[in-house]
């Protein structure tokens, strides 16, 4: 077999990555893996053992894979970049009261990084991630579109990766589904694998208590922002609430607020302490403003273009109209009333399977 062109695989030892490297073996490139260390379970404090990645367990996982492929392995330690751009900017978006997308800013400004650094440095063309998307090169633009698994599809995530990186980027899962990368992993006789769980959506937060980890990252947090408001959107105080870094958009259970119908969280203030609570109908938005946006399918927007936008990962995305503001945000109008607009979160906005672009939701 001639060999093909060097490649860095991102490995975490889960089985997505791992079948990624072997397909990309089979087919004849010069595989490489790589397994970034992003941070420390034993000090985050949580309560549940780790399941995703970067753990002791996983990186051995990798190491193993590589070492029965016959390929080599290597470690890279991005404790440090993560803790100081991932980890910073999950809690200062919670302490401004936002909801933070902490996967978003990890792919576009650690991993990706990282990765094409090393790269460079061991002579390999291309780098490839298991993720579930697609990529492809129309128009002399890199354009990605949706992972042919709709239930697994991860192109939500990665609106804000470069021309430069999506050049050099492979997504050997991208037209298989789950069930079928499993059964790849037990045909070739790596049953273990194939069992393997999901992992956490939040690497660095084991346990899923994102409220417990800020505790435990800000000292003296709850005494911070004890005793706010709870206030209806009319202004008027209705209650007290624990600090509002502790509330997302959207929230009904844990309010400690006993009303005749239900209530949710509407809207956080970090600048007056205080958390908005509504009804339901009062997280009903049309309009949704979106700053830092990454536009990859086309070189600029049209002055305005219709698409399907996504307001959350799991969002099965809405009709809109997307338009440029004159200060450099994307509008989006949707045709119908979407619900649980949080700030802070990625819009990102489809054309058929395409991705055209996204960016952090702003101000609603």
């Amino acid at each position: 077999m001639i060999k093909k062109e060097k490649v860095l695989v991102a490995m975490s030892g889960g089985i997505d990555s791992s079948v990624a490297a072997m397909l990309l073996h089979e087919q004849g490139y010069e595989v490489v893996g790589i397994t970034m260390k992003t941070w420390d379970y034993e000090s985050s404090g949580g309560t549940r053992k780790t399941t995703g990645c970067c753990s002791l367990d996983d990186i051995n996982d990798a190491r193993l894979l590589a070492v029965e492929l016959g390929f080599h392995h290597i470690i890279l330690d991005i404790r440090k970049e993560f803790g100081d751009h991932i980890i910073d900017n999950f809690v200062d978006e919670y302490l401004a009261g936002r909801t933070p997308n902490p996967c978003v800013l990890c792919n576009t400004h650690i991993k990706w990084e990282a990765l094409l650094k090393r790269a460079d440095q061991l002579g390999c063309e291309f780098i490839a991630t298991g993720h579930y998307a697609q990529v492809r090169k129309e128009n002399n633009r890199y354009v990605i579109s949706k992972g042919l698994d709709r239930n697994k599809d991860q192109s939500y995530v990665l609106w804000g990766l470069s021309q430069e990186s999506l050049a050099r980027t492979l997504f050997p899962l991208g037209g298989f589904s789950k069930p079928e990368i499993r059964k790849m992993a037990l045909d070739r006789g790596y049953e273990d694998l194939a069992k393997k769980g999901e992992s956490f959506e939040i690497c660095f937060v084991p346990d899923n208590d994102y409220r417990g980890f800020l505790k435990r990252r800000v000292e003296g947090l709850e005494e911070k922002v004890a005793g706010g408001d709870f206030v209806d959107v009319e202004g008027n105080v209705i209650g007290q609430h624990d600090g509002y870094p502790f509330y997302t958009i959207g929230q009904r259970k844990g309010l400690v607020v006993a009303f005749g119908d239900p209530r949710y969280v509407v809207k956080i203030d970090a600048a007056t302490n205080s958390v908005v609570l509504g009804t339901k109908e009062d997280l009903n938005t049309k309009e949704v403003f979106v700053r830092n946006a990454n536009i990859v399918k086309y070189e600029k927007l049209p002055p305005e273009m219709e698409a399907v936008s996504k307001i959350r990962y799991k969002d099965k995305g809405a009709n809109s109209t997307i338009s440029t503001t004159p200060d450099g945000r994307i509008k989006i109008e949707f045709y119908e009333e979407v619900q649980g607009v949080a700030p802070g979160q990625s819009a990102v906005f489809y054309e058929g399977n395409d991705l055209i672009g996204g960016g952090f939701i702003d101000k609603v």
